[in-house]
């Protein structure tokens, strides 16, 4: 091919692929939650498949903590154990809400992951599946798709779940919803990396979540004691 045969295929290349985004953005627009207060527990609409947030401590409470997370996120899984015992000291005050936001292309198993624990909240085994999640994160982090959906097969078993109706949602259309939902929440907000945490509507500095992701929980009870003190 001459070199005017590479400038006439090199600009058909360039206007087919720019064709194709055109197409995947028309025919996938992304999903607007503009007028969506993510500041608050948000319950089950058509935009998140039906599923509401998953709360634990307080429901009533006025003190909410938003954590933008990803299951196969090493800094989400240090965290993990952290905020279930900070949990457990101000659940009486405080309401702590995960949602879903995979970052596919460096973790390539989050995303299952996260509909495996959407799926089990769907037989009210949500925080039993986190905490199995996140417990073995190292477990299944690294393994291929076959393997990944046995492993999580093997969770849905130890919850005593009815597997062949886990297996069903996990690929289901409402639960494949509430995910994305979840992380377009997290980007109209701005949330870029995970574990991305949100206090009444104001993100954590990083040495305070930092300092949470390693076990250090003094900065986070600090700000959880002064919303308390303003009650």
């Amino acid at each position: 091919m001459n070199k005017v045969g590479w400038i006439i295929f090199s600009a058909a290349v360039v206007l087919l692929l720019g064709g194709l985004v055109v197409w995947t953005r028309m025919t996938n627009p992304p999903l607007d939650v503009s007028a969506v207060e993510s500041n608050s527990i948000l319950a089950a609409t058509e935009q998140s498949g039906n599923i509401a947030d998953h709360v634990k401590g307080n429901k009533d409470g006025k003190i909410l903590l938003v954590e933008y997370g990803d299951f196969q996120c090493p800094s989400c899984g240090a965290a993990h154990p952290h905020l279930n015992s900070l949990m457990e000291e101000y659940g009486d005050s405080t309401t702590f809400v995960y949602r879903n936001f995979p970052l596919t292309t460096i973790h390539p198993n989050a995303r299952a992951a996260a509909g495996a624990a959407e799926a089990a909240g769907l037989q009210g085994k949500y925080w039993e599946m986190y905490d199995m999640l996140f417990e073995n994160q190292k477990s299944w982090s690294s393994l291929d798709a076959s393997q990944r959906g046995s492993v999580f097969n093997g969770y849905a078993q130890a919850l005593d779940l009815d597997l062949e109706k886990f297996t069903a949602d996990v690929a289901a259309t409402n639960v494949s919803k509430k995910i994305t939902f979840d992380q377009a929440l997290g980007k109209n907000i701005g949330v870029n990396a995970t574990p991305a945490f949100y206090l009444n509507g104001e993100k954590l500095d990083e040495e305070t979540s930092s300092a949470l992701v390693n076990g250090d929980l003094t900065k986070i009870k600090e700000k959880l004691d002064a919303l308390i003190q303003k009650q």
